[in-house]
């Protein structure tokens, strides 16, 4: 399968996202993932298609279709700032398209996932992959502030699954349900 990838430019300042928030127009020769790129560092292309072509089998949506955005600290605070009212960049940003056979699209930071793959000690390439699993986990209606820990437990055997035994990116203490949470609280007074 064949994948979409625009050039990489060093002028490159914004890239034609009109996607974000609905899936571009496709042909049936197209490949239902599409990688975009707007900043000069990150995965090779190959690479991230086949990351997340791994996921979508795993998470029993290989068919669908999905874009992801691969950008730096300046568009994803434009795209922060216009979705979510934040003037501030973030790792990862999901956009549910609410159309049958489409995920949505993904935006993922690179110089953010680089810095935070220098702070907690691991590679760029796994925390790419680890804010690939947590975007789609999120186009698939996981909310982790809301739903007791099962999107985090899920994230965890997801990445275990497809990127095998090291970072996952749950927060510790993160998996646990609130049950647990309550429990173990009780047990400590």
């Amino acid at each position: 399968m064949a994948v979409s990838v625009q050039p990489r430019r060093s002028h490159e300042r914004r890239v034609d996202i009109s996607m974000m928030g609905a899936p571009a127009p496709r042909t049936r020769q197209e490949p239902p993932v599409e990688i975009v790129f707007s900043s000069r560092i990150g995965p090779a292309p190959e690479d991230a298609h086949s990351w997340v072509q791994s996921i979508l089998a795993q998470v029993r949506k290989p068919d669908a279709s999905l874009v992801v955005l691969f950008c730096g600290d300046t568009r994803m605070r434009e795209l922060n700032h216009q979705f979510r009212g934040m003037d501030t960049a973030t790792d990862v940003l999901s956009f549910p398209s609410g159309e049958k056979g489409s995920l949505g699209n993904i935006a993922i930071d690179v110089a953010y996932a680089r810095r935070e793959a220098l702070k907690r000690g691991h590679s760029m390439e796994r925390e790419l992959q680890v804010l690939l699993v947590h975007g789609i986990l999120h186009l698939l209606g996981y909310d982790h502030e809301t739903d007791d820990g099962k999107m985090f437990r899920l994230q965890r055997r997801v990445v275990a699954s497809v990127f095998g035994a090291g970072p996952d990116g749950v927060p510790s203490g993160e998996e646990k349900t609130q049950t647990e949470k309550t429990r173990n609280k009780r047990v400590r007074t």
